[in-house]
């Protein structure tokens, strides 16, 4: 007896006041919710999709196949959502792997999510594909993306919701080939001349110019200096090390150890707390430095009111206790449009934009000119997966000696 449907649920949407129903994945809205005409477009929908469900059972039962393959592309998502969800985590919420994988599955489902799972074959992935280089995204992002969507079937393989056919067919797809294709190319990261970084670090907050000087010596990735705490320093020796709770190769077991030398050290020692497990450069620092600053440029006296005005216990948007990669790089934007304005008045060339990563490659370029690519290759932390433990021990030790002259 073949096993009876759950039929999807009537919900209420609560931000909008609209009724709504989930099917494979996807909201449907009904209109208002309690309304008859939003009853009546919920019958309408249930019954088309019962309709789909039984016409699919039947095609299935006479093909000979599993149930399984008789799911749609939608529904299939749905089931793996509720993989990834729990998969691709990262300190106890999605990490940034399951966003990237909802992005690259955002267009499968909007152009076949009706779609039957076993016919979705080549020519249905390179009309995914060309539906993104329609968006403007870059060649590089589209092959990543399509890579993710074989990863998606993939897991559908092995969990026989597909069969490997469905699979094999995806991976006869070419990637896009730089000069062959109407994609979008990226220029590649150009390091940043000191003479533009310089010129922002007044007009940003302290612990963003400190964060911007320290990727400067160091050559550490934008995501392990926002996140740079007390306790992950080793500060027993001359030269301090930096063991960062998360980094780009954690997930292979690779250690990264950063080490920052005297002048890094001064930088750092302005946020160190009692406290070390905190966050050194916070944005709630940045927000108490702004109000100082704006009370000590205000041109009229506070009124008595505003004097005894006290702060909201309860802010709409609190300050978060640290950076992110985006509200770092979003700090040096601000820090940059602010030169530019001043420097327009003064008929002065406004300086170009750069951005985080950009300090990393001219850490790079600087000590491939002073001490050869082997260095600059260790003090970045590039990690290969034939590296021995000696070699480690040798490469951390050359990037102490590099701390120690310039960082």
């Amino acid at each position: 007896m073949a096993r009876k449907l759950k039929v999807p649920r009537y919900c209420l949407h609560k931000a909008s006041g609209r009724a709504v129903v989930r099917i494979g994945g996807r909201d449907h809205y009904l209109g208002a919710y309690g309304s008859d005409e939003s009853h009546a477009e919920y019958a309408r929908i249930i019954a088309e999709w019962q309709v789909q469900q039984r016409a699919a059972s039947e095609r299935a039962e006479r093909a000979g196949t599993d149930v399984g393959t008789a799911l749609t592309v939608a529904e299939v998502m749905a089931k793996y959502r509720d993989f990834a969800q729990g998969y691709y985590t990262k300190n106890g919420g999605p990490g940034k792997e399951f966003v990237e994988m909802r992005l690259a599955l955002r267009p499968v489902r909007k152009l076949y999510g009706d779609t039957l799972t076993r016919e979705f074959g080549p020519l249905k992935l390179q009309a995914v594909r060309q539906q993104m280089i329609e968006d403007g995204l870059s060649r590089g992002v589209i092959n990543n993306r399509v890579n993710r969507i074989r990863r998606f079937f993939k897991w559908a393989v092995a969990e026989e919701l597909i069969p490997l056919s469905v699979l094999e067919g995806l991976r006869a797809v070419a990637g896009l080939k730089r000069g062959r294709t109407a994609a979008r190319e990226t220029a590649p990261v150009q390091p940043v001349s000191n003479e533009f970084v310089d010129a922002i670090l007044p007009y940003v907050a302290p612990p963003v110019a400190a964060m911007i000087q320290l990727q400067r010596l160091t050559g550490m990735r934008p995501c392990e200096v926002v996140m740079m705490r007390a306790c992950d320093l080793d500060m027993t020796r001359d030269i301090w090390i930096y063991s960062p709770a998360e980094h780009k190769n954690s997930w292979r077991g690779h250690d990264r150890l950063i080490p920052i030398g005297p002048n890094g050290q001064e930088l750092i020692r302005p946020f160190i707390t009692l406290n070390t497990e905190a966050y050194l450069f916070s944005p709630k620092a940045t927000a108490e430095h702004l109000s100082v600053t704006r009370r000590a440029a205000r041109k009229t006296p506070m009124t008595p009111s505003q004097r005894q005005r006290k702060a909201k216990s309860h802010p709409r948007r609190a300050k978060r206790d640290h950076y992110d990669t985006d509200s770092y790089r979003r700090a040096i934007t601000y820090g940059i449009q602010k030169v530019n304005k001043l420097r327009v008045k003064e008929d002065l060339t406004p300086i170009p934009k750069w951005f985080p990563l950009q300090l990393r490659h001219s850490r790079a370029t600087e000590l491939n000119e002073l001490y050869g690519i082997e260095a600059a290759a260790v003090s970045l932390g590039h990690a290969h997966a034939d590296v021995t433990k000696v070699y480690a021990e040798r490469n951390l030790k050359l990037a102490i000696d590099v701390a120690r002259k310039t960082g």
